[in-house]
């Protein structure tokens, strides 16, 4: 099977896909159904609001405690790891860490790969990038998988494929497959698992991504319920794993509290079918698992966003998707609309520091800032707080030192000029009333256009007269005396 070729053509801008994204009625039916479910799912996994709270808290203190660390922690888990028999890797760039990967595959001479699923993956845009230099690289994770066979990205960090129904999918595998057409989800499954269940046993090479990297014991944590993760990390004689830096934890015992966390927040489940540890490739006396281990650890931006105090929580993040399956603006455009790697809530914050702010401008704005993203958050990011602050750096002077990639992206001296003419208006009592006194006079010549305020609000108007005008006449009515 080819590569993912080009996604199908987006249209560039944000506000254009949103208006496509809102004018698809089986895209929106689609995304209302499967995030009314998690929703669900979501809330009756944490029964107790006491102990929902209490774990939350504990989530963000351990994280937020291995950042504090985090220099000291990655060195910690490297020399743990090189002890345990895996190859370290160190990437700054995308571009470096797909050039180690793939230097890796070359020195097995390999040409098939099977990958489990990764976000950091997809971030690196690893399978064009082994596409283009003859390796063949095909997504396990049955969400992935379908994406893949239908040349579009993932729509979902947690779920990939959730945009789409049966009957989409069951058409995609009848195209592309010649499987007759169902709409039973278990023969679907079914179909899919035939396939991929010849790779694993072909492939060269095995990909995976890391939910947790453990220092004390130089463990990588992966969590799943399809059995491809192992599969992949087990069955071809290579395995290698990606990872932001951001996903070092101290210890084993930081990592349950995390995985419940990660688990119920995601999809509702207590637990997932499979939690995988691998500290190393396959011993002499073992008689499975990978001849050989490496880990690359991606920067890709994230040392930005730690130099920044404030900014620094966004890589307390460990990717349940909880906030994409509460927001009132993914749920209604979907994750494709974004036109990044990271979708929703968490996209708009993390985005910025790995594509520039300049890149993606209107994220920040495309928030109603309801508050619901950072209430489900496992590990209590304050997303709307971090919007905010986004919103001001893309604003800012971009002549000026900016402390976000990119700042400075909607800047504009008019709108500069107009809030400090605002300020001078709003700080000077004579030009305030002076001004109240010709905006009621001359109300008719208010502006019928108002930006995009006017799209869909009406234009405000001055009353025909002021508050202040009104009282005055009440007063001299009454003769100086309030009723």
């Amino acid at each position: 099977m080819s590569q993912r070729i080009p996604v199908t053509e987006l249209t560039p801008d944000f506000r254009g896909r949103a208006e496509e994204a809102l004018a698809d009625g089986q895209l929106r039916n689609n995304f209302r159904v499967a995030m009314d479910s998690l929703m669900t799912k979501r809330a009756n996994a944490f029964p107790d609001a006491d102990e929902r709270e209490g774990l939350r808290e504990l989530g963000n203190r351990i994280k937020a405690g291995a950042l504090s660390r985090l220099p000291d922690l990655l060195e910690q888990l490297e020399q743990k790891l090189t002890e345990n028999g895996v190859k370290v890797h160190w990437a700054e760039t995308v571009e470096e860490a797909n050039s180690l990967v793939h230097g890796i595959i070359e020195a097995r001479k390999g040409s098939q790969v099977v990958k489990g699923k990764s976000m950091v993956s997809e971030e690196m845009e690893m399978n064009d990038y082994l596409a283009e230099r003859g390796v063949e690289c095909l997504e396990s994770d049955m969400g992935e998988y379908i994406v893949q066979l239908d040349n579009e990205k993932p729509s979902h960090i947690i779920m990939p494929a959730i945009h789409k129904n049966a009957r989409q999918v069951s058409k995609l595998f009848h195209d592309k497959l010649g499987e007759p057409e169902t709409e039973d989800v278990n023969q679907l499954i079914q179909i899919g698992r035939r396939t991929l269940r010849r790779k694993f046993m072909e492939a060269d090479v095995g990909v995976s991504g890391v939910n947790f990297a453990i220092a004390e014991t130089g463990t990588l944590l992966l969590v799943e319920n399809e059995g491809n993760g192992r599969m992949s990390t087990t069955a071809p004689p290579v395995h290698i794993a990606v990872t932001g830096i951001e996903k070092v934890v101290p210890n084993l015992r930081d990592v349950v509290p995390l995985v419940s966390l990660l688990t119920r927040s995601a999809l509702g489940q207590p637990i997932t079918t499979y939690v995988n540890l691998i500290s190393g490739p396959r011993k002499p006396d073992e008689l499975d698992g990978p001849e050989e281990v490496h880990l690359v650890l991606l920067d890709n931006g994230r040392t930005g966003a730690f130099a920044d105090a404030q900014m620094r929580q966004t890589l307390n993040c460990i990717r349940c998707g909880a906030c994409m399956n509460h927001c009132p603006v993914y749920t209604r455009v979907g994750g494709h609309t974004y036109g990044e790697v990271y979708p929703g809530p968490i996209g708009k914050i993390i985005t910025p520091h790995m594509a520039g702010l300049d890149k993606v401008p209107d994220h920040p704005s495309a928030s109603s800032l309801c508050g619901a993203c950072g209430e489900v958050c496992p590990v209590k990011i304050p997303i709307p707080e971090l919007l905010q602050r986004l919103r001001q750096e893309n604003v800012k002077n971009p002549e000026q030192p900016q402390q976000v990639k990119g700042g400075g992206a909607k800047y504009s001296r008019t709108e500069r000029w107009i809030w400090r003419g605002w300020q001078m208006l709003n700080t000077r009592p004579a030009l305030y009333r002076s001004f109240l006194w010709a905006a009621t006079r001359f109300r008719a010549l208010a502006p019928k256009k108002a930006g995009p305020w006017t799209e869909n609000h009406s234009a405000p108007v001055p009353a025909r007269r002021s508050l202040h005008d009104l009282a005055a006449r009440h007063l001299d009515q009454n003769g100086g005396r309030p009723s």
